[in-house]
């Protein structure tokens, strides 16, 4: 992509791996169908993890990760880390929020916690495409939990979870919903966004455009309605999906 930041040759002559990490399947089929996020990256953490995942998925090791979270084992248990971080930062005074976006939210254990964070006084926002068994805006439970779906021209498919306001936060990239096929009957990754660039990217073209769209996205009430937002009087459109495409064609014609 134009505005992405260039890759530094680590200075040495041992052994440099290029990984690309994807929220989506490498599939000819449904690449076509599906817009995803990756990250191409020579980071030696990154790299040795990936080559530790590929000796264990080959029977060759037992694998230690660094940077990696891998389903079955670690994914979940990180995952509730995360999340149970930002719950003692609310108790504590401090700014706590999280971001997620998926496909779909059934695991029970990752829901609970969410409520516990909430009722910490975490901020919760919750972009789920599909299925969420989660119950948003439920006084005493889940107050300060929000869950809305956009479905529109493109069927977006990738997994961004923040953690953290802004500033502080620590931002992944995922293959994984939170459901129980995926987090412990699965091989999937959750991978670390650390470069400011890349995580300044994420904020300006997946998180805002989702949490500022009053127009196509849907909100889930506690009855579990879906209600379209709608703009106040005065208020502009804004679509997230319109929003960051006409970036990128912006970004595009400036680099030809």
């Amino acid at each position: 992509m134009p505005d992405a930041p260039r890759l530094r040759k680590p200075r040495g002559d041992g052994i440099l791996r290029y990984v690309h990490l994807s929220t989506g399947n490498y599939n000819a089929s449904t690449s076509r169908l599906y817009t995803d996020v990756g990250l191409l990256s020579c980071a030696a953490g990154i790299g040795d993890d990936v080559s530790e995942l590929f000796n264990a998925l080959s029977g060759f090791a037992r694998p230690r990760y660094s940077e990696l979270a891998v389903a079955p084992e670690e994914f979940a248990p990180r995952l509730l880390s995360l999340i149970r971080e930002q719950a003692d930062r609310a108790r504590a005074g401090k700014p706590a929020r999280v971001f997620g976006k998926m496909n779909g939210l059934v695991d029970v254990e990752i829901i609970e916690a969410l409520y516990v964070a909430s009722q910490a006084g975490a901020q919760i926002d919750l972009e789920v495409r599909g299925i969420c068994c989660l119950k948003p805006g439920v006084k005493g439970l889940s107050e300060r939990i929000r869950v809305f779906s956009v479905v529109g021209r493109f069927l977006e498919h990738s997994r961004v979870f923040v953690f953290g306001p802004e500033g502080e936060e620590e931002v992944f990239l995922s293959s994984a919903d939170w459901m129980p096929r995926n987090l412990h009957r699965r091989v999937e990754l959750m991978f670390p966004v650390k470069h400011p660039e890349l995580r300044q990217r994420l904020r300006r073209e997946v998180v805002e455009p989702a949490l500022s769209d009053n127009y196509r996205a849907r909100e889930l009430d506690a009855s579990g309605i879906y209600r379209r937002r709608t703009p106040a009087p005065g208020e502009p459109e804004r679509d997230a999906q319109h929003t960051v495409l006409a970036a990128i064609q912006r970004r595009s014609f400036h680099a030809t």
